[in-house]
This record gives C-alpha cells, sequence and structure tokens, in this order.
C-alpha cells in the first residue's frame, strides 16, 4: 500500500467516528462549539501520533501476552503530557474538555490503530495512518460542533454569524441535538458514499 492511501483512508475510506463508530463518547458530549470541537480532535490526534510512533518503534520487543497492557500504559503516558500541556497553556478549553482528556486513554480509536496498525508496520507508515486517522477524527469533532454551535447559539467560534432575528434551538446544544445531528451527518455520509460507489 502506498504511503499516500495510508494516510488518506482515515479521512474517507476508513473514518472511525462513521465507519466503526469509535471514539461516540467524545464525539457526542464535547461538540457544542467548534472551539471544543477542534481542542479534543487535536488532543486525540497528538495521542494518536505519539503512541503510534512509539508502539511501533517497540513493536518487535513487546511480547505478545502483554501487548494491550503495554499499549494502554503508552497511550496513558501520551494521554498525561497532553492533559498537563493543555491545563497549562489552554485552562479554559481544559476545563471544557473536563474529564473526556484523560477519558482518551480508552477511546478505541487510539487502542485499535495501536493493535491494528502500528504494532505491524513501520515508523514512516504509524506516522502517516495516525495523521490520517486523527485528523479525519478532527474533522468530524469540527463538523458537528460547529453545526450545533451555530444552531443552538447562532455563533461560530464565540462569534455571532447569524442575524439577529435569528433564535438559537437550544436543543442542538443538547445531548439530544448531539445524537440528531450526528445522526444526519452519517446519513450524508453513507449517501455520499454510496453514490460515489454507484458512479
Amino acid at each position: 500500500m502506498s504511503a499516500w492511501k495510508v494516510f488518506i483512508r482515515g479521512l474517507w475510506e476508513e473514518v472511525p467516528v462513521f465507519r466503526f463508530m469509535l471514539g461516540l463518547c467524545p464525539t457526542l458530549a464535547v461538540t457544542t462549539t467548534l472551539i471544543n470541537g477542534l481542542g479534543m480532535g487535536l488532543a486525540t490526534a497528538s495521542v494518536l501520533l505519539g503512541s503510534n510512533l512509539v508502539i511501533s518503534i517497540l513493536r518487535k520487543g513487546i511480547p505478545s501476552k502483554i501487548r494491550i497492557p503495554s499499549f494502554i500504559v503508552v497511550i496513558a503516558s501520551f494521554v498525561t503530557i497532553v492533559d498537563l500541556v493543555m491545563h497549562g497553556y489552554t485552562p479554559d478549553l481544559h476545563k471544557a474538555l473536563g474529564i473526556f482528556i484523560p477519558l482518551i486513554v480508552v477511546n478505541c480509536i487510539i487502542l485499535g490503530r495501536a493493535e491494528a496498525f502500528a504494532s505491524k508496520n513501520g515508523i514512516g507508515y504509524s506516522l502517516l495512518d495516525a495523521a490520517g486517522m486523527g485528523l479525519g477524527f478532527t474533522v468530524v469533532l469540527c463538523v458537528l460542533g460547529s453545526i450545533r454551535e451555530i444552531l443552538g447559539a447562532g455563533t461560530i467560534g464565540g462569534l455571532p454569524v447569524l442575524p439577529v432575528s435569528f433564535r438559537p434551538v437550544l436543543l442542538f446544544i443538547l445531548p439530544p441535538g448531539g445524537f440528531i445531528c450526528y445522526g444526519l451527518l452519517l446519513a450524508g455520509f453513507n449517501f455520499i458514499d454510496s453514490w460515489r460507489k454507484e458512479k
């Protein structure tokens, strides 16, 4: 498989949130705004890059019987680093994301990529895989966060974008609104995918 294909499949062919329904907890919980979605996406992508790199380097030295606990230790180390960096440099975003930053440790996207790809491939391909999957996840969170923020608050990135006469629909920044928006995005994704295959 070419390097380009390894990278690009995380953006469409294997988008974790749509193809495998992985990472739905943070996807639905923190995407009330574009900034929250971007922050969570970048935090997850950073952990994914770091853990894929280390696991790929150590893959031949990790005994198969303890590979999953080993992967979790590596992932938890990078989550701790990201958590401390965000706490120090972006305290408001850190507070908004709350418990969902430490919960990146159990995000199935990261553990899944460690098990399915980084533990079986070299450093270059593992980094490309992590970059593609992380970018795909971040884009989905940003799109979902933008839609929910526009409809639920009339803003994007905290800046007003709709006329004063627009009455925000509070539902969209509540949990049911997250499910509704996600369902519509998933339906649109599947429609485009089936249309592309027919073509």
